[in-house]
């Protein structure tokens, strides 16, 4: 599968989706973004079953304000609709492998009840 580009319109609905999705928020002038290009388009040809999307900062400036992206290219990995990585920098290969596979191998039962728990203690 082929990396998909993502608007302000359409992010929403692709990180709410059950299952896995990486986004890598890049912009053309930027050298560690050109050199990841290749490892993300990759890794969506290894996981079809992943939705690997990719944010345009330049051209979605609101959205990239919204994730508070100061460093390019920034990884974030949404499972079940809930994020549970983002981190700023180019991977190589082996690493977004070993991501994918973490992101594979959450409890995300456990993940909800953190959160849950998260968000208790600041209601509190």
């Amino acid at each position: 599968m082929a990396t998909t580009n993502l608007t302000f319109e359409s992010f929403p609905s692709a990180v709410a989706a059950d299952g896995i999705t990486l986004i890598d928020f890049w912009a053309a002038w930027c050298g560690p973004c050109r050199s990841f290009a290749p490892v993300f388009e990759q890794a969506s040809e290894q996981h079809p079953d992943i939705t690997f999307g990719k944010v345009d900062t330049e051209a979605e400036q609101q959205l990239a304000a919204e994730f508070q992206i100061t460093s390019i290219p920034t990884l974030m990995v949404f499972r079940d609709g809930i994020l549970v990585y983002a981190q700023p920098g180019a991977l190589g290969a082996p690493q977004l492998e070993q991501l994918v596979q973490g992101a594979r191998e959450l409890d995300m039962e456990d993940v909800r009840k953190q959160l849950d728990a998260q968000q208790a203690a600041q209601a509190e």
